[in-house]
């Protein structure tokens, strides 16, 4: 079945543009013109695999549809892609800070927004795995991949697809400094209209979320983050040494 995308946008015209090009290309759409219609039909039977959600909405803001699908354990890790006529930074920053994945701002390319939005669904489909290599453990944190789950001292830990997505990419790279501009790249993909600033953003909000762990987010300032080398490798329960 081809992926699911809801468009959230009281533009009618550009309601429409948006869900011709989006069955063109294959997807299927369900659109809302209001927040509450918005995440009724994201918590509907059918959950969407992206969410293209308009800022300025006629009853309540965007942001606030935003915090309330990412505090719902059905669509808390469904990408949300914001749109808006807002183009400055704090708007920008305050979008990702509520949970977002992408901003794009309007008027915008319509295939620069296909593009994103392919490049989202790509990164959100789950790695294959073998064994147990998709589960991280160390020292108090613990990342299951394939199940998109985080755990700080055995009590687990919410987070939004990009948050996920930044701190897996921070592991996997353990002990390697990355710089703002290769996260940029490699954790929000295609050029995104952000700054750098919005990484800072984002490592300050997920060192908050993980609490204790988030010293093992290292800053090497005017370089970049990287993730320690020195946390310690728990040894999976059960294991037997040699």
């Amino acid at each position: 079945m081809s992926q699911l995308v809801l468009i959230v946008e009281d533009e009618r015209d550009l309601l429409a543009t948006l869900e011709y090009n989006l069955k063109r290309e294959g997807y299927r759409t369900r659109c809302a013109a209001s927040g509450r219609d918005a995440i009724a039909a994201a918590l509907g039977p059918d959950t969407p695999d992206v969410v293209l959600l308009d800022l300025m909405l006629p009853d309540i803001p965007g942001t606030e549809v935003c915090r309330t699908l990412r505090a719902n354990e059905r669509t808390r890790s469904v990408p949300i892609v914001m749109l808006t006529a807002k183009t400055d930074e704090v708007d920008r920053v305050v979008g990702f800070e509520v949970g977002a994945d992408d901003y794009v701002a309007k008027p915008f390319s319509i295939r620069e927004l296909l593009l994103r939005i392919r490049a989202i669904l790509r990164r959100a489909k789950p790695a294959p795995e073998s064994g147990n290599e998709g589960v991280h453990d160390l020292g108090q944190l613990k990342l299951d991949i394939s199940a998109h789950r985080t755990w700080v001292d055995g009590e687990e830990v919410v987070l939004t697809a990009l948050e996920f997505r930044l701190l897996k990419t921070l592991i996997e790279r353990r002990g390697r400094v990355q710089s703002r501009e290769v996260l940029l790249t490699d954790v929000w993909g295609v050029s995104a209209e952000v700054t750098t600033r919005t990484v800072d953003t984002h490592v300050k909000r997920l060192r908050q979320k993980i609490g204790s762990a988030g010293a093992y987010i290292e800053t090497l300032r005017g370089v970049g983050y990287r993730f320690a080398q020195d946390v310690p490798e728990e040894r999976p329960r059960g294991a037997v040494t040699s």
